[in-house]
């Protein structure tokens, strides 16, 4: 199976998303939706990394980051299942720029109320082309949802 595509998303827009899809089965990946209706399953961000710290305990560490891009910040954990991402954390010297490719992931502590959070797979220290350059990608690909919402919103309602 392929894996698939990393959406570009600015912060404000994944950390509106309200509506989790889950896959029928054991191995079937799960999707954030976001308001704009990028169905997310994955995720490539580059931002400004603020803040690296462990949450967890000295025998299980829990990496928590924050990556701040123009519109807000994302919150990116990483654990004994991600054992190179939590590394790349551990070893970061905030603040610098990040690339973080990774699973999204909604949690619901109570009803009504989502967070989302990213579980990383790979975590790279970048420069700040590379931080332009992803915020010109995300640009584009807002671009093309909010046209596709601006047609959606023309289209005759169903009878």
């Amino acid at each position: 199976m392929m894996r698939e595509v990393a959406w570009r998303l600015f912060a404000s827009e994944y950390n509106d998303a309200n509506l989790e899809v889950e896959g029928g089965g054991d191995r079937a990946p799960s999707y954030v939706v976001t308001p704009l209706g990028a169905k997310v399953n994955r995720i490539f961000v580059v931002g400004v990394i603020t803040d690296v710290e462990n949450v967890g305990s000295d025998m299980q560490p829990m990496w928590r980051a924050r990556v701040s891009d123009p519109t807000g910040t994302f919150n990116v954990y990483a654990g004994q299942y991600q054992p190179e991402a939590a590394a790349s954390l551990a070893k970061l010297k905030p603040p610098v720029f990040g690339a973080i490719v990774g699973k999204s992931r909604v949690y619901s502590p109570e009803s009504g109320a989502v967070y989302t959070s990213i579980r990383p797979e790979t975590i790279k220290e970048v420069d700040e082309s590379v931080r332009d350059y992803w915020i010109l990608e995300a640009c584009r690909s807002l671009r093309k949802r909010l046209d596709a919402m601006g047609d959606a919103v023309k289209m005759d309602p169903l009878t």
